[in-house]
């Protein structure tokens, strides 16, 4: 019964280190993945949010100042022809 408890024992030690090698390599796994998913989209030079949000806003205000001297152009056209 001893001998029984031990293999079990053994069995029970295998399984918690084979456990804790799998969690270590999915992990190593990961890392390496996300490293090579940044190094391609870096490759790529893709903009950030950040950046694509404050050229995005530029770009509205640059139409809304456009837009403003348009109506402007449009009311000194319209005085010196009436």
């Amino acid at each position: 019964m001893q001998t029984r408890n031990k293999i079990f024992d053994d069995i029970s030690q295998l399984m918690t280190n084979a456990m804790g090698v799998a969690q270590g390599a999915r992990t190593e796994a990961e890392t390496a993945m996300k490293s090579l998913v940044d190094r391609w989209l870096a490759d790529r030079d893709f903009v950030t949010r950040e950046e694509f949000d404050a050229v995005r806003a530029m770009a509205q205000k640059a139409r809304e100042e456009n837009d403003a001297l348009k109506a402007r152009l449009d009311a000194m056209d319209g005085t010196t022809k009436g």
